[in-house]
């Protein structure tokens, strides 16, 4: 496994990132805890979080999964002793209720309990979780670009940003010579690919942007258990999965995953996730796994090469 660089932060990571929403939600504590470990021993570095995680639940009030993270990497003894210098820890600021935004000042209260509930006294990648219209992108890297001198972080990346906007954020840096946004974190899977493919890859390549993207396995639809529709029944995801992809083109991707899956002996979900990790404009992928032998099936992709006319099958299908 080749690391890849987060953009030109110095910052490199293996090609797969651990997607963290599940931490204290869908994965209860102790399950976190031995996943973390599984997918460092795995010889993988790089988990994402959020602050916004998951406050959705009932009961919860943000900030849960961080905190999980926070007493992982604290927690004595065990195998992965040391475990903040193995790790790099990505979060984001903006779409949390209680602190929503990318004003200064919510930045700057923002990441100092993101800091305290991860234990940590930086963070190696801070991200915009959305943007924010109505605050200026000159206040915006202003306050990111003071957290980066201050060591509280260690380059910064944008979720959820349009191409127009992105390239607004990366000229205002270089007229203020300020930090920059380092990486962009779109949807994108074999199926859902004009966030990626077009204005926002030609503006990464010619930057030096990582891209990262997030629902590698489209709602699960990609791992293949979606066959019939009795396997939709009692599913959350099931209305989600109907409606994006339960048509002639999500069927046809199906199709030629399971021809992938047989010609090179693995599951449909770790062929769809090699395909996006093969993808010239992807830096690596976020997948999130609740069990450990979930993770080990996600861990397993990125040892798993496809050969040319399999990637050039899947992608074609893809495009129908």
């Amino acid at each position: 496994m080749k690391s890849r660089p987060l953009g030109r932060s110095g910052l490199s990571t293996a090609p797969l990132i651990f997607g963290g929403n599940v931490f204290g939600w869908t994965a209860d504590e102790a399950t976190s805890h031995r996943l973390l470990d599984a997918f460092v021993d795995g010889g993988f570095n790089a988990v994402d979080t959020a602050d916004v995680y998951s406050a959705w639940v009932p009961g919860h009030e943000g900030g849960e999964s961080e905190s999980v993270i926070g007493r992982w990497l604290k927690a004595p003894g065990g195998r992965n002793g040391g475990k903040r210098d193995k790790v790099l820890i990505l979060t984001k600021v903006a779409m949390w209720p209680r602190q929503p935004g990318l004003s200064a000042a919510n930045i700057e209260a923002a990441v100092e309990g993101s800091l305290k509930r991860l234990r940590t006294d930086y963070i190696d990648l801070y991200q915009s979780h959305q943007d924010d219209a109505d605050t200026p992108i000159d206040e915006t890297l202003t306050a990111f670009d003071r957290l980066v001198k201050a060591g509280k972080v260690r380059a910064i990346g944008a979720s959820n940003f349009s191409p127009e906007r992105l390239r607004a954020s990366l000229e205002m840096s270089k007229v203020k010579d300020s930090a920059r946004y380092e990486t962009i974190q779109p949807k994108f899977n074999l199926i859902d690919r004009e966030q990626v493919e077009g204005a926002l890859a030609d503006l990464t390549q010619a930057e030096g942007l990582g891209i990262i993207p997030f629902y590698g396995l489209a709602a699960g639809f990609l791992s293949g258990k979606y066959r019939t529709e009795a396997d939709f029944e009692g599913k959350a995801r099931a209305r989600t999965i109907l409606r994006d992809y339960w048509n002639d083109r999500g069927l046809a991707v199906l199709a030629a995953l399971d021809d992938a899956a047989e010609a090179v002996g693995a599951s449909q979900a770790q062929v769809a996730l090699a395909w996006i990790m093969a993808h010239p404009a992807i830096t690596a992928p976020l997948a999130s796994a609740t069990s450990v032998a979930q993770l080990d099936e996600l861990m397993g992709a990125a040892r798993l090469e496809l050969p040319a006319e399999v990637w050039k099958a899947l992608d074609a299908a893809g495009r129908v």
